[in-house]
């Protein structure tokens, strides 16, 4: 359940809002919130919307058209 409210706060964080944002500067955000709530083992990826699936997505980017995706190592 930890791991689930930390996503939410990705989610919801003004930085994971800006579609517009570089996708590097937007995944290393996004790291450094998780690092520091002490979340390990879990792996953030660039994609496109269509390979998206049904991975976990933390973030839009550049304009929406790639997504950052969270999967659990």
């Amino acid at each position: 359940m930890k791991l689930v409210s930390l996503l939410a706060v990705a989610l919801i964080s003004p930085a994971a809002m800006a579609a517009g944002k570089p996708c590097e500067e937007l995944k290393s955000e996004i790291a450094a919130k998780l690092e520091a709530k002490g979340v390990t083992g879990y792996t953030l990826e660039i994609v496109a919307v269509d390979q998206v699936g049904d991975k976990k997505v933390v973030g839009s980017c550049e304009g929406g058209e790639k997504k950052i995706v969270y999967s659990k190592n």
